[in-house]
């Protein structure tokens, strides 16, 4: 069956010590989901069950991302996450050593079969 797409969120999670992928990804999807209350289920006859969520995760170390704990993120629906290159890292201060803050985006697109 085809997926129509119905959202497409997205959010930036930052680890700033640490440069832990996993943790600024997981911010980043807590991110891009906080901001939406989804009410239209009733409408098309689906639960939040019946979602599937693709997301993409845009960090400069994708192998680094633990994509279950990225999952997890999601309380509903069937979830993939892919983890790609891309992101922010900055360089911390020459006299704070080597710690740079770590930047993911995150895109978390909702979409349902359609009958």
């Amino acid at each position: 069956m085809a997926r129509v797409r119905c959202i497409t969120e997205m959010g930036m999670g930052v680890d700033v010590h640490g440069r832990d992928a996993t943790k600024a990804a997981k911010r980043a999807v807590s991110d891009a989901i906080r901001h939406s209350s989804l009410g239209f289920f009733r409408m098309i006859d689906k639960t939040a069950n019946d979602m599937f969520v693709d997301v993409t995760i845009a960090v400069p170390n994708p192998e680094a991302v633990d994509k279950d704990a990225v999952a997890k993120e999601l309380p509903y629906g069937t979830v993939t996450v892919n983890a790609v290159k891309g992101g922010l890292e900055i360089p911390s201060a020459p006299e704070q050593g080597n710690d740079p803050i770590l930047i993911a985006n995150a895109a978390v697109i909702v979409s349902f079969e359609k009958e």
